[in-house]
């Protein structure tokens, strides 16, 4: 008891002493100005690193205290950033503390010192800041390699928006040095004369592989040397969007989401954001291997609820999203399968299918879409493992696509991926009767009716059209009707009716059946309604058609009209109760005009043609101008006139004319008003308001003035055309008169020119009738020779002359010879020249007697008083009597009368010319009296020539030794060959 007693009393005792201690200490400043600090680098992070420690403080005890960090940068006195850092601070305790830098640490000198205060709460107030330590001082530059240029930071990475700060240092101050991002050059602030930074706002991404930065030194125009960085740019991390797990099977969970941009860079820089799974119940963890799903294995026990935690991650930055479920409520259906289709008709089918089986109490809620004809219907049924549904209302010939999805009917997630099939129902007879229209062409004995239908809707066709029925039936004698089946897929046909009223009726047909027939009436009454035509104005919505309603009972109204270009009968159906409607098609086109016709179908089928109407959808301006006459010319007016132009086949209705009028006065004339066309020149027009009008007079003109006109037709959109100007000049005053009086001798010399071409072999055969052939002479058929039947004429060319003289050449009176116009002197007259002709051989005693006949064509007169020149000659006459025999008188006198004629000395008619001509066998008598016993003389060899000898001349007697074969009248120094 005693030793516990003394044992107690030295515990309080030594308690009190640490009391009266501690009591001390605390009345007193304890010296905790922070010692030993030391200052390192990083310049891969561009940060200081700082440690030191604290002296004097209690043994064992943990003391939190605040510690000041001061940082200046060149000097000592240019602080760039003061902050606190607390902790807890143990005994003989090493501390430490890292500082990034926004400036490189390699373009500028760091200082550093530190205080402290106590912050611990079993220290009584007031505490009091530390004593500064001293400065520590950092320097980078000192480190760096040989060069004459660094840039700095190497290699840095960053994040897209932020602000960085770069620098150069220069060794020589005397070099210029420039520095450029991506090739544009930047400006910065100089630190000192080897330092200058650069302030980069909100840096942007350019490309994976960074941004290029780079500074160039030299002196004047002397690079001194390159050097640069590359700054890496990475994208913002951001957080996962859309995370959500689910299962299909209870046995995994399929976790996914949304990863956002990729902040990978190249050169290995930043790979891309890694993403981390944990579960917070279990404490598991999984570093997923791909950017957007993980697979979670589910196990054994009974866990339902899960919190999951999805950690994104790269060298800059992490982020994080979390969810918590329950497994029951996420559950993700497979796809069904074994869809199918049972008893198909053409307007049921039954759909079946199968899910895959999950658990026992397991309940699916199925979907299922029909799509078919541009129309989709859904339907909802909720099934264990089989599905099964009956669907009905369908159309015929229709291709069905079906499918269906499913989830769960508890607790709905969301559905299955779509499994469906595609099915086909069957054909129907069709269930409309086709829409027919006629048009009909009366003539005379008959109708051509031009018959039309619209194929049939899908839906109402029921299947694929095969041939189309058209029944004519003749109302007039009902037994009498006609089947024709027509193929598909024509849509008309043309029959020819007699005029008796017909019914026709059309009925479509398929491979199940016909379609109700459309009946229409065709009347024997012509359709030649005479029905004036009214003009309309279409609009960008098409044609506002409104008619008078019909008196009586109507079952309609049809209009029809036809498509150009392709000019196809179109028509509308309109209710007996409108009196209006709009056509509207895509096929009207502007500067088209569009013919309607509106009939009215009466309680018997048949059609009456109500109105007309004709318009275009859009006016355009005319597509060509008239080609203008100028008629009427005179000195003070002119007539314009286009008969020809077509006012029909215009883009709009013409609604008239302008005339243009241009002169050297510049002034216009009455009517016509100033005008400026579109090249700025000035006219005159006048305005023709009438569209038949397509003449103008011109007047008012000028005598020997120059106009140019112009011509052009207008519609409601504008004009036609520019065009060049036709230029007309007005002659003077006097030349009216001229043309008036040369016109008339004109055509008077033009027709006396034709009546002369016309009548010019009549003239010829009259005056100058043609030289008879002597092969052709009717003489020759009266010569008959016994001994020598093909005794004919010999040619010229058959008989050379041996010689020609000619015996004088006395002058005197010349008179013209016909046929050569040359001309015999009186002397001539007396003592005419003579031509002989000798004989071939000397010896020859001359030839055997030959004949002579007369040319009567040429002889008229000759023959009219007797003359003859055929004398007989007996075989032993001398040659002398082979001569013309004939006086001289008579030789003169013929030639006095016919020669001298040729002068215009005798009356016309009184001339005559005597052709001989010699054979070889002498006749006596005329043409009309042969001798009863001609002679017959051996053959003659020699040529007898012809020759025209005028009457009366006076002829020589030859020699006895001569042969004269024929004689002529040659000019002087002419010579006969």
């Amino acid at each position: 008891m005693a030793l516990f007693v003394v044992f107690q009393t030295t515990f309080f005792l030594t308690l009190l002493s640490l009391r009266t201690y501690q009591s001390e200490v605390l009345a007193e400043r304890l010296p905790l100005t922070p010692v030993s600090l030391k200052v390192s680098t990083n310049s891969i992070h561009q940060s200081l690193h700082l440690q030191w420690t604290v002296h004097n403080l209690p043994y064992h005890q943990e003391l939190k205290m605040v510690f000041q960090i001061q940082i200046s940068r060149i000097e000592t006195s240019n602080v760039v950033w003061v902050g606190n850092y607390s902790t807890t601070v143990k005994w003989n305790q090493v501390l430490h503390w890292s500082w990034e830098s926004e400036l490189p640490l390699e373009c500028a000198t760091h200082f550093v010192r530190i205080k402290s205060v106590m912050d611990d709460a079993s220290f009584p107030e007031p505490n009091f800041w530390s004593n500064w330590s001293s400065w520590e001082e950092v320097s980078v530059q000192d480190s760096l390699e040989k060069g004459i240029l660094f840039v700095f930071p190497k290699d840095k990475l960053v994040e897209e928006g932020s602000n960085v700060t770069i620098c150069y240092v220069s060794r020589n101050i005397q070099n210029n040095v420039s520095c450029y991002l991506e090739g544009k050059q930047i400006h910065g602030e100089q630190l000192d004369p080897h330092v200058t930074a650069f302030n980069l706002n909100s840096v942007p991404f350019i490309r994976n592989r960074g941004t290029n930065i780079y500074c160039e030194a030299s002196q004047g125009n002397v690079s001194k040397g390159i050097e640069g960085i590359v700054l890496f740019v990475s994208k913002v991390l951001e957080e996962p969007k859309d995370f959500s797990c689910e299962t299909q099977d209870f046995k995994t969970l399929h976790c996914t989401w949304d990863p956002g941009t990729d902040t990978a860079l190249g050169w290995s820089k930043q790979p891309s954001q890694s993403y981390t799974l944990f579960e917070s119940f279990s404490g598991e963890k999984k570093l997923c291997t791909h950017k957007n799903w993980c697979n979670w294995q589910i196990t054994q026990d009974s866990q339902e609820t899960y919190n999951f935690t999805l950690i994104a991650e790269n060298y800059l930055r992490k982020r994080s999203v979390n969810i918590l479920f329950n497994l029951t409520h996420r559950v993700y259906l497979m796809n069904p399968f074994n869809v199918d289709f049972e008893n198909v008709n053409a307007t049921n089918a039954i759909m079946t299918w199968k899910v895959h089986s999950m658990r026992n109490d397991f309940t699916c809620l199925c979907q299922i879409e029909l799509h078919g004809e541009g129309k989709m219907m859904q339907y909802d049924v909720s099934i264990k493992v089989n599905g099964e549904y009956f669907l009905s209302e369908l159309e015929p010939a229709t291709e069905y696509m079906a499918r269906v999805r499913c989830a769960d009917a508890s607790h709905f997630w969301k559905w299955s991926e779509w499994s469906g099939q595609n099915f086909t129902t069957l054909e129907a007879a069709p269930s409309e009767a086709p829409d027919v229209w006629r048009s009909v062409n009366s003539e005379p004995g008959n109708h051509t009716v031009t018959l039309f239908w619209k194929p049939l809707s899908k839906l109402h066709a029921n299947g694929k059209i095969l041939f189309y029925n058209v029944v004519v039936e003749n109302l007039d004698k009902p037994s009498r009707s006609e089947l024709r089946s027509i193929p598909a897929p024509a849509n008309s046909t043309k029959l020819i009716l007699d005029r008796c009223s017909y019914q026709i009726c059309v009925t479509a047909n398929n491979s199940v059946g016909a379609s109700p027939a459309s009946i229409i009436v065709i009347s024997a009454d012509p359709e030649n309604k005479e029905v004036e035509e009214e003009r309309i104005a279409g609009t960008d919505g098409g044609f506002s058609l409104s008619w008078k309603p019909q008196p009586g009972d109507v079952i309609g109204y049809v209009v029809d009209w036809c498509d150009h270009p392709q000019d196809v009968l179109q028509w509308k159906n309109v209710g007996p109760n409108t009196t209006s409607t709009v056509i509207s098609t895509d096929a009207f086109r502007p500067g088209v005009r569009y013919d309607f016709r509106i009939y009215g179908l009466s309680t018997k089928r048949i059609a009456c043609l109500l109105e007309k109407k004709t318009g275009y959808s859009q006016e355009l301006a005319p597509s060509d101008n008239p080609h203008v006459l100028v008629d009427m010319l005179t000195s003070h007016s002119f007539t314009l006139s286009w008969k020809d132009y077509s006012t029909e086949s215009q883009p709009g209705f013409i609604q008239g004319y302008h005339v243009y009028l241009k002169s050297k006065a510049r002034q216009c004339h009455p009517r016509f008003q100033k005008a400026v066309l579109s090249d700025g020149s000035e006219c005159c027009k006048y305005k023709i308001d009438n569209p038949e009008e397509k003449a103008l007079i011109v007047d008012n003109l000028k005598p020997e003035s120059s106009y140019e006109i112009f011509v052009t037709p207008f519609t409601s959109a504008g004009e036609g055309p520019n065009a060049t100007f036709t230029k007309v000049t007005t002659p003077d005053e006097h030349s009216s008169m001229l043309i008036h009086i040369l016109l008339p001798m004109v055509f008077c010399v033009l027709l006396i020119m034709i009546v002369c071409y016309l009548k010019s072999q009549w003239i010829k055969e009259t005056c100058y009738p043609d030289i008879p052939d002597p092969y052709k002479s009717s003489i020759l058929s009266l010569i008959k020779f016994k001994e020598n039947p093909h005794l004919t004429i010999m040619n010229v060319s058959d008989c050379i002359p041996d010689a020609i003289e000619v015996v004088s050449k006395p002058e005197g009176t010349k008179i013209q010879i016909l046929g050569t116009r040359k001309s015999l002197t009186e002397t001539e007259l007396t003592k005419p020249n003579y031509l002989y002709l000798l004989p071939t051989e000397k010896n020859h005693s001359g030839p055997g007697p030959c004949i002579c006949f007369e040319n009567f064509t040429y002889n008229q007169a000759a023959s009219d008083s007797g003359f003859c020149g055929h004398v007989p000659v007996s075989p032993k006459a001398p040659p002398s009597m082979l001569g013309l025999m004939t006086s001289p008188e008579n030789v003169l006198k013929a030639l006095e009368k016919n020669y001298m004629n040729s002068l215009g000395e005798v009356p016309a008619g009184e001339t005559s010319l005597n052709y001989v001509s010699q054979l070889a066998s002498p006749m006596s008598g005329d043409k009309d009296s042969l001798p009863t016993n001609p002679v017959e003389p051996p053959y003659c060899s020699e040529y007898k020539m012809q020759m025209a000898v005028p009457l009366r001349l006076a002829l020589p007697r030859p020699t006895e030794n001569s042969s004269l074969s024929s004689i002529t009248l040659l000019d002087p120094g002419e010579h006969y060959r």
